[in-house]
């Protein structure tokens, strides 16, 4: 199967807008789709409480045309059209969804920041992983929800192997960005944010960009973009991530970082792994 993942930075934007970056971002969306992905998982949507709107979902039935998508978007006493999370799938899987909520602080369990789709014979769940902020004012709810989505993993990798992936918001080690002693203690380079990290792939994970790939240098997936000459020079970061369960990581064949052109911000993240999910009979074609 092949999963693609991307922090689209406002589907809102990319479905509504004909801003320069909103083409930029369709750009994007093209890209994905020629590579004939069997689920898309989106982070950062930012749609309205209730979900798309009519004229989303007419641009989304054109867009995705041949996809099943399910949503989940901030909700009050968070922020409205803040955060929030999109899978789409091929229509003739039917997975089941969950909305899980994790006991995390503040209101993050209200931002949409976390879907999970059952297929049968394993989990797909998604993260849009809280930022530490400005002045990292938020960082130590950041630590309280890093352990707490780590034990939300491993409470699933009990019950069948797992597939995670996302927005992590951390460089996990060095390697992971260009300027590493430049960044050190700034949000996303913490060292208790790296440690999070560390603690959550000891729950028996795997970062499957790093078991293909060794210890590769200058391969990045986000690029800030308050500073114009960041992609340009490549000052980049790897925060998204593919992670699967230790016992398939055997089954990992691709785990790489897609081109997204002239755009900053993040690129989406390609895996492909060899695993056979239920498959429906129901028409395809339709979004619900």
């Amino acid at each position: 199967m092949r999963f693609i993942s991307w922090n689209i930075d406002s589907l809102n934007a990319a479905l509504t807008s004909e801003s320069n970056r909103a083409v930029l971002t369709r750009k994007v969306i093209a890209t994905i789709l020629e590579k004939n992905p069997d689920v898309i998982a989106l982070q950062e949507t930012k749609l309205p409480e209730k979900g798309p709107s009519k004229k989303h979902i007419e641009c989304l039935e054109i867009m995705f045309e041949g996809y099943t998508y399910k949503w989940r978007s901030s909700k009050e006493p968070a922020r409205k059209g803040y955060a929030g999370t999109m899978f789409l799938y091929k229509d003739k899987y039917t997975p089941e969804v969950d909305f899980p909520e994790i006991e995390a602080p503040d209101t993050m369990d209200f931002e949409g920041r976390i879907m999970t789709l059952d297929f049968g014979e394993f989990y797909l769940t998604q993260v849009y992983t809280p930022n530490a902020g400005d002045g990292l004012r938020r960082l130590k709810e950041r630590q309280v929800w890093d352990v707490k989505y780590a034990k939300y993993l491993q409470k699933l990798d009990k019950i069948k192997p797992v597939l995670a992936t996302g927005d992590y918001n951390v460089a996990h080690n060095e390697i992971d960005l260009a300027n590493p002693q430049s960044n050190h203690m700034s949000a996303g380079f913490t060292d208790e944010e790296r440690e999070g990290f560390t603690n959550l792939l000891s729950k028996g994970f795997t970062d499957t960009f790093r078991y293909v790939h060794g210890d590769v240098t200058g391969v990045y997936t986000w690029w800030a973009q308050r500073v114009k000459t960041s992609k340009i020079n490549n000052a980049g970061w790897r925060i998204d991530y593919w992670l699967v369960s230790n016992r398939l990581a055997d089954r990992i064949i691709k785990s790489e970082i897609l081109d997204s052109g002239d755009r900053q911000d993040h690129a989406p993240t390609l895996l492909d792994i060899e695993l056979e999910p239920v498959v429906s009979n129901h028409p395809s074609g339709r979004l619900v």
